[in-house]
């Protein structure tokens, strides 16, 4: 790797770390519970970014195209870690709670934002002795008290222009006969608490420091962490509701557009917390050690076919099509007007901006794409599973089919799950290309499947787990399982497209113009924040566990 060697040796020895080190080794006599004690602060506020779909390819494209842009300026003035990597499965919960928890769903027990725990209890259970465990686990638009409406229900009126007032404790916008309910208990059990890990939310705020957040739908309250309280101020407009002055029908993610428009508000929200007030700027509550927000638009440019006149997703392998090129310019543009505020308010001083993705998008060689309608697929699974077992019913109890294939089965006995393996693998037929075309398909569009213990140890976890999936189907390339053929991309694999995200940090306590080769994941993300602000990592359950590093240089 290439590094300005005077430039690093100077940071790491005001942070008190020899070249070559990390910040982590700035804690190895703290005790991992010491969560509230600062040490050599690098910087007083971490702006994280992250953008859905954006790949490090993507990013190296555009800096290349725009070499004065605000993304090449962020990217000059920091380091650029060019072989990152997200979890997998590639899906944006597990994706970002691993950025802000250093672990992987084995760990913090997520997988996807919509899975299946074999121990929880059916929503609206009100009384639980004797009740069969085993239910759906969304975490999505779906739990929200009013899903078509951009404030989750709320009751704002002159949305979509008032939005900004939508509470920051989206926690009550979600309905609770909506959720799982623990058996131990007999209550609903919201996103906070079904996740296994703390925070580095839960961390800041315990130490005293501000926190905020802003995402897409108000179930990412699961972000405060176990205790519910690590992120003060939470603002989670609905992606997915009705797309107010688009055609009735539309969420925001249908045009590209109107996801921009969505965006936006994300954006205003976070120059407000710049500004030092509250999301809404309502009240005046001093700038967030960690604050920062997801943007959406470019994982709708990688997937529409067809948005506003522009084709979307890429015109060849790595390039990026019209409409994926013109957002690209929206997202510098975003990028841009944050970097200003920070300028505007005398915060870059002070202030450490990390550009990531939750998850990448695949494939980025049109030519490649096969779209395979999975309902069929898990139909036939049902129905050879029962004409084996006459008396049984359905085998699949849930599944998530992206461009991975993920289920979780009634019978989860190792002679079940090899059944479900071979039935899988033995499947053939026809899909469409990307012009609409026939396509045919091998294997269900499976290179490997992981079955039952394999699926276990696949996640690190001991096999019986009640949310581990009985199968992990990992997809050929440019496999999309879908019914249609309106998308041209998706995520939640384990291919290159959708791990390799870009990850850049950028600003206070850290030096520029240095590209880093180092093999690094975002969950890494999660201590080297903590590290930056003077915190230590290993106050993060999944830190320790998993013995996540601080990134390289930080």
């Amino acid at each position: 790797m290439t590094r300005r060697s005077v430039r690093i040796a100077a940071v790491l020895s005001a942070t008190g770390v020899l070249a070559g080190g990390s910040l982590a080794q700035a804690y190895s006599s703290t005790s991992a519970d010491s969560g509230g004690a600062r040490h050599r602060a690098a910087a007083k506020h971490v702006l994280l970014v992250s953008v859905d779909g954006l790949h490090q390819s993507d990013l190296a494209w555009y800096v290349a195209q725009h070499p004065q842009s605000a993304l090449a300026r962020l990217v000059g003035d920091g380091v650029e870690y060019t072989h990152a990597k997200t979890v997998s499965p590639s899906d944006s919960f597990p994706g970002m709670v691993a950025q802000v928890t250093g672990g992987g769903p084995g760990t913090t027990g997520i997988y996807y934002d919509d899975t299946y725990d074999a121990a929880l209890l059916p929503a609206g259970t009100t009384h639980c002795k004797g009740v069969k465990p085993g239910v759906e686990v969304d975490l999505t638009e779906d739990l929200d008290k009013d899903k078509a409406s951009l404030d989750a229900g709320q009751g704002l009126t002159g949305l979509p222009a008032s939005i900004l007032s939508m509470t920051g404790r989206p926690v009550a916008l979600l309905d609770p006969a909506k959720l799982p309910v623990d058996p131990k208990t007999c209550r609903p059990v919201y996103p906070h608490s079904y996740l296994q890990v703390n925070t580095a939310f839960e961390v800041a705020h315990r130490a005293g420091l501000r926190t905020a957040w802003s995402d897409k739908h108000a179930a990412y309250e699961i972000l405060s962490g176990p205790s519910g309280t690590g992120i003060q101020d939470l603002f989670t407009p609905e992606i997915n509701s009705a797309a107010l002055g688009y055609p009735a029908g539309n969420d925001w993610t249908n045009d590209n557009k109107a996801t921009e428009q969505y965006d936006s508000y994300k954006v205003r929200a976070v120059v407000n917390e710049i500004d030092g007030y509250d999301h809404s700027r309502t009240h005046k509550v001093g700038v967030p050690a960690i604050f920062g927000l997801n943007l959406q638009s470019v994982s709708t440019a990688q997937k529409l076919t067809v948005s506003d006149g522009l084709k979307g997703g890429y015109a060849a392998k790595n390039v990026p099509g019209p409409l994926l090129a013109k957002n690209l310019d929206f997202v510098d543009h975003q990028i841009g007007a944050l970097s200003d505020e920070i300028r505007r308010e005398h915060l870059a001083g002070s202030t450490t901006i990390i550009l990531s993705a939750k998850h990448g998008q695949s494939p980025t060689d049109p030519a490649e794409l096969t779209r395979v309608n999975d309902g069929p697929l898990l139909d036939g699974l049902n129905a050879a599973w029962k004409k084996l077992h006459p008396a049984a019913g359905d085998l699949v109890a849930h599944s998530v089919d992206d461009d991975a294939m993920l289920l979780w089965l009634n019978d989860r006995s190792r002679a079940t799950t090899e059944f479900a393996q071979k039935y899988l693998m033995a499947q053939s037929g026809t899909g469409t290309d990307i012009n609409g075309g026939r396509k045919g398909f091998t294997h269900g569009g499976l290179s490997k499947v992981f079955a039952g213990q394999a699926a276990a140890r696949y996640f690190g976890v001991k096999p019986g787990d009640s949310r581990v999936p009985d199968i992990l189907g990992v997809a050929q390339y440019g496999v999309v399982y879908t019914g249609g053929t309106k998308k041209v991309a998706e995520h939640g694999g384990a291919h290159a497209d959708d791990l390799n995200v870009p990850l850049v940090v950028s600003g206070a306590g850290t030096p520029s113009g240095v590209r880093d080769r180092t093999n690094v994941q975002t969950k890494q993300i999660a201590p080297t924040i903590l590290s930056l602000l003077g915190l230590n990592p290993q106050s993060l359950q999944a830190v320790r566990e998993e013995h996540t590093q601080v990134l390289p240089g930080h």
